[in-house]
């Protein structure tokens, strides 16, 4: 078989046969023959099973049991910290306007610097503060009412921004009655 004209078993040298690129020299008339059942054909570019790369999973790993969305208690971070940083920026951005209301009198100089900087971090806390305690209160609403009711739906949500305001409106009322009342006595 010297001729090398037949479908023999040819090996290649060099670098292509040290990475199979010319091991078992078989050609597709060879194979023709053979039977791949239950096989999908390999893809002639990349001699890789396509149904290896088709990725209909997720791609995280989650914990037997798990869900593959985030429950309210886990959002409950997300809308705290989201609402402290809106607080934040809302906050400075009104205190650097009433900065500069209060202080268009005076020259730019060192202590009106001093001043607006005092109001933008000043109004910035207050802000943030108070947005930051009121996605406290609707998340820990939000997550009692689903822990309670034991369903998740808009339900949840619209009852906790209810008692969120009720209770947010019912303290914001009583401090006002207080500082009336305390006025009240002291002027007496």
């Amino acid at each position: 078989m010297e001729g090398g004209g037949g479908s023999g078993n040819k090996t290649t040298g060099g670098l292509a046969g040290f990475f199979g690129a010319g091991g078992a020299g078989y050609s597709h008339a060879d194979l023709a023959g053979v039977p791949l059942t239950g096989m999908n054909p390999l893809s002639p570019y990349l001699n890789v099973d396509p149904r290896y790369l088709v990725q209909d999973t997720d791609e995280f790993i989650l914990p037997t049991g798990a869900n593959k969305t985030r429950g309210r208690f886990e959002l409950a971070f997300f809308t705290i910290g989201g609402c402290c940083m809106t607080g934040a920026a809302f906050g400075a951005m009104n205190g650097l306007r009433l900065g500069l209301k209060e202080t268009q009198n005076m020259a730019w100089s060192k202590p009106r610097n001093v001043q607006i900087l005092n109001m933008v971090t000043r109004q910035g806390a207050l802000w943030a503060n108070t947005l930051g305690s009121l996605a406290l209160l609707y998340s820990a609403f939000g997550v009692i009412i689903e822990k309670t009711r034991g369903a998740e739906d808009d339900l949840n949500t619209v009852a906790a921004g209810t008692m969120t305001g009720m209770l947010y409106k019912c303290t914001v009322s009583e401090m006002a009655l207080d500082s009336q009342f305390c006025a009240l006595l002291s002027g007496s």
